[in-house]
């Protein structure tokens, strides 16, 4: 790659890297904050305490192999380096979704109205539980995470990361399959909490209907809190939805790549768009969360009277 080439994708992954960690940093630190002043937390809170750390985690990640594949890819000739960059890529990737998926259901179960067993006995355990699904979330990643460290070696790393291919042709060949197969695993693995987010998306639609037809029948003229917790829910869940998908079709890309000739731009350009979605939807939450849209909007007011008051 040019030297131009390189400075406008650092630019762009430096200016999505800080767009990302300052959105998951408010989150953060808001609900920090509000836990500290109120010495308990809210599960909804902790949901979204728990999401924004792992996608500034991810972020983290990302960042710092976009910075080693353009300024020192010879970092990760002896392999190392790129099991420990691979590893917490997985894992942190692994608990985004999986505390994504947490907020779905949680959303579901608490705005939801069915009147089955099951879903009554979880809309009142809900809140009990959240702390040991998290937990399991955090375990079941870190397990899922381990087999990239353990199969893929470095003689294939050595491979698709170095200039140096000329006497390794048959080697790569060997070990590309290998490569394959555990990435497309952990790739179907991701595609499990995905399909439980867009279950209580499509539950969330039919719940809406239902509540909406009650509506009708009530014929009572005022506006339903119900109905805009509904939309809200459904707003959060869809925007992940989505974006999750361009961040998985992102990724293959990144990950199929690595057969192809120019590898580290394909790579990167990869990880530009897979940033979008750790990015992007933590600004969405901001703005369908009460509390935390009300803290963004005054601290940005305060900035934009201090700045007014700068200039005069």
């Amino acid at each position: 790659m040019s030297d131009e080439v390189k400075n406008i994708l650092m630019i762009i992954a430096a200016g999505e890297f800080s767009m990302g960690v300052l959105g998951n940093a408010f989150i953060g630190v808001v609900n920090c904050m509000d836990w500290i002043k109120n010495k308990k937390i809210a599960s909804i809170d902790l949901i979204l305490t728990s999401l924004a750390i792992s996608r500034i985690c991810l972020l983290c990640v990302i960042l710092l192999d976009c910075f080693i594949l353009v300024l020192y890819p010879d970092v990760y000739a002896t392999g190392k380096q790129m099991k420990i960059i691979d590893f917490f890529w997985t894992l942190t990737n692994h608990l985004s979704v999986c505390f994504a998926t947490c907020l779905s259901i949680f959303y579901f179960l608490k705005i939801a109205n069915f009147f089955h067993p099951l879903f009554i006995w979880m809309k009142w355990r809900i809140d009990k539980m959240i702390p040991r699904i998290l937990l399991v979330c955090l375990v079941v990643s870190v397990i899922i995470s381990i087999p990239v460290i353990e199969n893929l070696n470095d003689d294939f790393r050595f491979c698709v990361k170095t200039k140096w291919k000329a006497n390794l042709t048959w080697r790569c060949r060997v070990n590309k399959a290998q490569y394959a197969s555990v990435k497309v695993c952990l790739n179907l693995l991701t595609l499990f909490p995905f399909s439980v987010s867009l279950v209580s998306f499509l539950l969330l639609i039919l719940s809406l209907r239902r509540h909406t037809r009650q509506m009708r029948l009530n014929a009572t003229g005022c506006r339903d809190p119900s109905i805009d917790a509904h939309v809200g829910a459904m707003k959060a869940v869809i925007s992940f939805l989505l974006l999750f998908i361009a961040y998985y079709l992102s990724f293959l890309v990144a990950t199929s790549s690595y057969f192809m000739p120019e590898t580290e731009l394909a790579v990167i350009i990869g990880e530009l768009i897979a940033v979008i979605y750790p990015s992007s939807h933590s600004f969405i939450l901001i703005l369908g969360n009460n509390k935390l849209r009300q803290t963004f909007l005054r601290g940005l007011w305060k900035v934009t009277y201090i700045l007014k008051r700068r200039n005069f």
